[in-house]
């Protein structure tokens, strides 16, 4: 079973995190509105959505994706790279502990799961204003005796890795060239996202479906040239957030939680 952890839009998100965007006016029904649907989008591809209490006070909490990586054998607590949003970890480690051991980034490391992009048993990490040197070297620490390799991808002009690069089906990415050096990605297979549309790289495939952001229809196409099956989300209030369609949940398969 794929589960989705979400969370609700905070009455706070006005005064979210911002690094690249300049603060627009954010319409908070709206934004709680086209989340609703998100998850709706979510359970309708298979996903049992759990949502995690709600945070009012932290501005940028709805990002759940950014405070845990989950793999097959573990998760990792991140430890974001800004302060406010380091309380958000605590129900995460809560929620996450019932199926997995969980593993920690410890300062002065830094790491968002935003920045975390696996692709099998690769995992690529990229080095942003929220993840540093550090926080990659302790994920690489914490993953090889599991099997993976870690490798850092210099990340320009966005927030995180997964604005500029998302995981598609099998062994193949949807990348925006401009914000990610394709060569960073080795032989993977790689479809451009149309550069009109800045942020359209940030996508959410389960299986040959992917949500894809409403407002990029050239990459839509792009999408369905290439055999997949496309699903538009409007997520304009959360944009102004700086914020995605992977950035809203934190999916994983549910397994037996072992060990400690």
């Amino acid at each position: 079973m794929l589960i989705a952890l979400t969370r609700a839009v905070s009455p706070s998100i006005t005064r979210c995190e911002l690094t690249h965007r300049e603060r627009e006016p954010i319409d908070v029904s709206l934004a709680a509105l086209q989340h609703a649907r998100y998850e709706a989008a979510l359970a309708a591809l298979g996903c049992t959505v759990q949502r995690l209490p709600p945070e009012p006070d932290l501005p940028d909490a709805v990002f759940v994706e950014d405070t845990a990586v989950v793999f097959d054998e573990c998760a990792v607590i991140a430890r974001p790279g800004a302060a406010s949003r380091r309380p958000e970890t605590r129900s995460v480690a809560t929620a996450l502990c019932r199926y997995r051991p969980l593993y920690r980034i410890d300062a002065p490391g830094t790491l968002d799961g935003g920045d975390v992009l696996r692709v099998g048993r690769r995992v690529y990490v990229g080095i942003s204003s929220r993840t540093n040197l550090g926080g990659a070297r302790q994920l690489d620490e914490l993953l090889a005796p599991a099997g993976y390799s870690v490798e850092c991808v210099a990340v320009r002009g966005c927030l995180h890795l997964k604005s500029a690069a998302t995981a598609l089906d099998g062994d193949e990415v949807l990348l925006n060239p401009a914000s990610a050096d394709p060569s960073a990605f080795g032989r993977l297979k790689w479809i451009a996202a149309a550069p009109e549309e800045r942020f359209a790289a940030n996508t959410l495939c389960i299986g040959r479906k992917v949500l894809c952001q409403a407002n990029a229809p050239r990459t839509r196409e792009r999408l369905e040239t290439s055999g997949y099956e496309v699903i538009e989300v409007d997520a304009s209030e959360m944009a102004k957030a700086e914020g995605g369609l992977t950035c809203c949940s934190l999916l994983f398969q549910e397994e037996v939680r072992r060990g400690s």
